[in-house]
């Protein structure tokens, strides 16, 4: 049985290595659909955190990939140093944070915001919290489209344009590569860091699943009274579950906007958040590899 699974394993990840070089074949467009698939598992991963691990209903989740977004190209764009002169001489070559800072800045800033979140809806649940985070995520899409005066921070419904694509080690992901007498487009260079995000993401969602903190949130799904009553901090533990699921998002976030190279509010409509839990809910509420699921055949 344990060698049926080794071999499963290595079959699967061969076929997810070799997957964008034969879609590459047949045009970027498809590599392209499979990178937006794996940011669509990511951001179900996360939201699977608060939905299906703690039964914290959120209907405002894309605003933690929002918030992510804008971060990434508010720090790697020309539009800071352009609406800012004393930014611009600071920095006079702009503002072009690397991979190591954007990743941990993404997750921070989001998990903040989704703490943020949490705090005041500790005491609702059920329908009256998914309209509270409905509420949340249209204030966020709200303020991006509005914020362009009196002072311009997120260039209001035109968007951030000119984002800088990934870069580390000397590697450009935004162009592309030859090796081995092979050439990797830039879209199947982006897969490949995806499915990185994505196998850690996994890791980590599976690791919470099985300690202490994830039966802690099974428990409050089940009956938040009982929980108390055993001794579990329902306030600490639906907080972390706000933060650490909105902590995902921003990550994706960051990497949409060096993907897409462009932000605007309109990719962060109510029917996005809509999409990620039904992503969740379709391949089984708390379950990883049907949530896996669900995200690829919804994206």
């Amino acid at each position: 049985m344990k060698q049926n699974k080794t071999v499963v394993f290595l079959v699967s990840a061969v076929a997810l290595l070799v997957l964008p070089l034969v879609l590459q074949s047949f045009g970027n467009a498809w590599v392209r659909i499979a990178d937006m698939a794996l940011l669509y598992v990511l951001l179900a991963l996360g939201l699977n955190i608060v939905v299906g691990y703690a039964g914290l209903l959120d209907l405002g989740y894309v605003a933690f990939f929002a918030v992510g977004a804008y971060m990434y190209g508010l720090l790697a764009s020309p539009h800071l140093t352009e609406a800012f002169p004393a930014l611009a001489a600071m920095f006079p070559n702009g503002l072009h944070m690397p991979l190591w800072v954007i990743i941990p800045a993404g997750a921070g800033l989001a998990g903040l915001f989704g703490m943020l979140l949490g705090a005041p809806t500790l005491k609702l649940r059920g329908d009256y919290l998914a309209i509270v985070t409905l509420g949340f995520g249209e204030i966020i899409r709200v303020f991006l489209n509005n914020l362009d005066h009196p002072i311009n921070i997120t260039n209001g419904p035109k968007g951030i344009n000119q984002i800088d694509s990934l870069k580390f080690f000397g590697l450009d992901l935004g162009k592309p590569v030859t090796f081995g007498g092979f050439e990797f487009s830039s879209v199947t260079l982006y897969y490949y860091l995806f499915m990185a995000l994505v196998l850690a993401s996994v890791l980590i969602s599976h690791r919470m699943q099985m300690s202490r903190i994830g039966r802690a949130w099974m428990a409050i799904r089940e009956d938040e009274i009982a929980a108390k009553a055993m001794g579990i901090n329902t306030r600490n533990m639906k907080l972390l579950a706000f933060g650490m699921g909105a902590s995902f998002g921003g990550v994706s976030g960051s990497m949409f906007a060096a993907f897409q190279g462009f932000v605007s509010p309109e990719s962060f409509s109510l029917m996005e958040s809509v999409m990620i839990v039904a992503m969740v809910v379709l391949g089984g509420i708390g379950h990883l590899p049907g949530v896996i699921l669900g995200a690829v055949l919804l994206a």
